[in-house]
């Protein structure tokens, strides 16, 4: 069973960066289906980002373009690199996993995933 630890978390002004890690141990990520998700207070779960087991990556549309998802199996991590952040962006972010094969359609629904970590602040300030 693999535990995740997210870290990378912030304050940042309105078109900066920030970069998100998801270090996993445990079991190693290189079978997994792997997703970043957010959550604003008072608003519903969403996915930001999925990757792959075999490394095709799926973007939401307010995300796409400005976050990029990857995983480096050497060092069994995930990362999530925001750019141009917006206030909109502000959340709690928490990345998962799965061994299951996730459709297609499935890669940004938290449902899909079995394995969570406990999440990294991220605030965005206009």
């Amino acid at each position: 069973q693999v535990q995740l630890v997210e870290s990378g978390g912030g304050s940042v002004q309105a078109g900066g960066s920030l970069r998100l890690s998801c270090a996993a141990s445990g079991d190693t990520i290189s079978t997994y289906y792997m997703g970043w998700f957010r959550q604003a207070p008072g608003k519903e779960r969403e996915g930001v980002a999925a990757v792959t087991r075999n490394g095709y990556t799926n973007y939401a549309a307010s995300v796409e373009g400005r976050f990029t998802i990857s995983k480096d199996n050497a060092k069994n991590t995930l990362y999530l690199q925001m750019n141009s952040l917006k206030p909109e962006d502000t959340a709690m972010y928490y990345c998962a996993a799965d061994l299951r094969v996730i459709a297609g359609w499935l890669l940004l629904r938290g449902s899909a995933y079995n394995y969570w970590g406990q999440g990294t602040q991220v605030a965005v300030s206009s």
